[in-house]
This record gives C-alpha cells, sequence and structure tokens, in this order.
C-alpha cells in the first residue's frame, strides 16, 4: 500500500508542484551554484533556535562549514536570511520566514522519495515516530501500540510525549510521522487534521463530597468548589472556560496539571473537584473517587490524528492510522490529503459520525 498526500499523477504534476516555489524556480534552485546541503544548513539553524553550534553538531559537521554555506546561498539569491548582530544571529528575516516554508516542503518532497525507496525494497523495516499528549499516551494508545509492534516488529516506534501545541509543531516541522492531540479546533491548521473520535468529561470528587450523591450537578453548582484540571492547552481547558463563561460565572481553579494521574492525587487529597477525560477515570484503580457524568455541562471534544500536507504514507503508517481511527479508511485519507483549505478537509468529515469515549 502506498500512499502520499499529494497526487503524482504524472510528470507534469511535479513539475507545477515544484514552480509553486516561485523563488526558488526563479533562481534556479537546480543549478549546479546552488547545493541541496545549504537547504539543510539553513533548515537546521533554524530549527536550532538560530544557534549555528548545536546546528553543526547535530549534522555533524562545522559551524565554520555552516556559516560560510549560508552565507554563499544569501549571496546567490541576493538577500539575507538572517539578521545578524557580529557573528551571531539573532532572528529569521521577513524573506527568510517565507523561504524556510519552502525550504521544509522540498526537503520534506525529498524525504518522501527516500521512504518510496525504502519501502520499495522492504516495507516491514522503518520507523513511525508520533507526538502526543500523556492522556493519549496512557489511555487510548496502549493497545494500539501493542497490536502495531506484533505485526511490524522491525519497525522502529518512537512515542514523544508533550503538549497538545508542541504535538502539532513537530508534526508541523517533520520532526515527528504523526501528531494525536485533543483540543479545539483551531489547533493543527498546517496539517491533514483528521478527526478520529469524541471524548466526555466527568467530575471526580472523593467518596463522601456533597457532589459524590448528585447525578446531574448543575454549573453553578460545581463553581462553589476549587476546581484541579487540565493545564490551559490541555484536553479542551479552552472550552471548560467558555462553558463557565457563558453562564455568567468563573472557575475557581486552584491546582492545574498535564496529567489527568495527578489531578486524581490531589482530587483524593480533598484540594477540590477534578474535571478530567472520562477515558482516564479506571473504577478498579480510582476506588476512591466518586466519577460523575459531566455531558450536560460541557461539550464533547475531539481527538485528532494529523501529518504534514506532502508526507509519504508508508503502509505501516497508515495502517497505525487505521488502528486508531478505524473509520479512517485509504479513500478518505486520500481525500483529505488532496484538499486545499481547510473548509475543503471539514466538508469531507461533516457527514461522518465519530465515536465517543
Amino acid at each position: 500500500m502506498y500512499l502520499y498526500s499529494i497526487n503524482w499523477k504524472n510528470q507534469k504534476t511535479i513539475y507545477n508542484f515544484l514552480s509553486k516555489y516561485t523563488f526558488f524556480y526563479n533562481f534556479r534552485l537546480y543549478n549546479k551554484s546552488m547545493k541541496f546541503q545549504q537547504l539543510l544548513y539553513v533548515r537546521e539553524v533554524a530549527r536550532s533556535n538560530l544557534n549555528v553550534s548545536q546546528a553543526s553538531k547535530n549534522l555533524y559537521t562545522s559551524q565554520p562549514g555552516i556559516s560560510k554555506q549560508i552565507k554563499l546561498l544569501e549571496e546567490e539569491l541576493g538577500i539575507e536570511l538572517f539578521e545578524r548582530s557580529g557573528k551571531h544571529l539573532v532572528a529569521i528575516t521577513p524573506i527568510g520566514k517565507r523561504i524556510l516554508e519552502q525550504i521544509e516542503e522540498i526537503l520534506a518532497l525529498v524525504d518522501g522519495i527516500k521512504h518510496a525507496a525504502t519501502e520499495f525494497s522492504n516495507e516491514d523495516y522503518g520507523s513511525l515516530a508520533i507526538a502526543t499528549t500523556h492522556t493519549q499516551a496512557k489511555f487510548t494508545l496502549p493497545p494500539v501500540v501493542d497490536k502495531f509492534v506484533k505485526k511490524y516488529p522491525n519497525v522502529s516506534f518512537q512515542m514523544n510525549q508533550c503538549t497538545p501545541d508542541e504535538s502539532v509543531e513537530m508534526a508541523a516541522k517533520g520532526e515527528v510521522d504523526l501528531a494525536i492531540w485533543t483540543e479545539t479546533s483551531e489547533k493543527g491548521e498546517t496539517l491533514i487534521k483528521l478527526p478520529a473520535y469524541k471524548w466526555s468529561r466527568s467530575l471526580i470528587v472523593p467518596k463522601g463530597h456533597p457532589l459524590s450523591d448528585v447525578a446531574k450537578p448543575k454549573l453553578k453548582h460545581l463553581a462553589e468548589f476549587p476546581i484541579v484540571t487540565y493545564v490551559f492547552g490541555f484536553t479542551g481547558s479552552n472550552d471548560l472556560d467558555r462553558a463557565f463563561f457563558e453562564r455568567g460565572l468563573k472557575a475557581n481553579v486552584v491546582f492545574t496539571a498535564t496529567d489527568a494521574d495527578v489531578i486524581k492525587t490531589y482530587v483524593k487529597q480533598g484540594i477540590g473537584v477534578g474535571i478530567i477525560a472520562s477515558m482516564a477515570f479506571n473504577e478498579q484503580e480510582d476506588k476512591d473517587l466518586v466519577a460523575i457524568n459531566a455531558n450536560h455541562l460541557f461539550d464533547s471534544g475531539t481527538t485528532y490524528i494529523g501529518f504534514r500536507r506532502g508526507t509519504y504514507l508508508r503502509s505501516h503508517l497508515y495502517e497505525f492510522i487505521q488502528m486508531f481511527a478505524p473509520h479512517l479508511k485509504t479513500e478518505l485519507i486520500a481525500k483529505a490529503c488532496a484538499t486545499k483549505s481547510k473548509k475543503e478537509l471539514d466538508k469531507i468529515f461533516e457527514s461522518i459520525k465519530l465515536i465517543r469515549r
């Protein structure tokens, strides 16, 4: 199974795609005077927060060599990619940012060619890197990863646990193959963003708490208690704030954490009422707590799985997506990859009913 997020129908398609990079095209990217290695250097310096020394270590080359090649590239293009203070790089210029975006996409195409060649020779080998949050890593991914590594024992699997913003950023930069995140729909607009499932929230309180016997507590009752929940930007915390605001209430958030287990620990200590993703509550492990369904208080959230446009989807990467979200069939992913805007992408999934967890 071969799937690429750009539909290469013929040589004309490839020509047209590369021609959209007018800046590089006009300066003859494939002229011998402009080296592919120079593009790698520019990207790595940008990824290293303009630290040329760190970039040289990452690329196993010399610092003077990187500086010289970047300067030669700037001289050929007739522009400055970086602002300098003495010998130090201090910022990326406006035109440098534009060119860097094009460099990222061009190098992604090159990576895709390499992946295609590797898979053609042996598709059972390779690597898969994902970036996701603690909630996904602990509560939804274990059976998926277990199934995947058993089917592909020779594929190196790497999981990066981070914030939703960091997950999206890593995928956008090509540092990981896939990002899996849960937050509002404004995130991940630079990616091919596929909705995976809907999720709910639960209130958690110690046994004997005033809310423990209330089947459907009202938001005004919840506002009377201190709240323990996720750090802003994690697992729908923005939606939680909005729910209180729309009812003219203010959430008394006294403690936040990125980890549902940490939240549960402090709820057990009586710090406050916890608000967590329902999937993070386990009756056997959390015997000291009571979970109260909060669907009537907060809108359900959506978990997404996404990848950078231009990513070559190897067979095992496609299969991982389907293991995580079975409704994401090959044809559906191909349609998503062919879209050119968020509006087109959203339209593909508007009639699909997602499972709730």
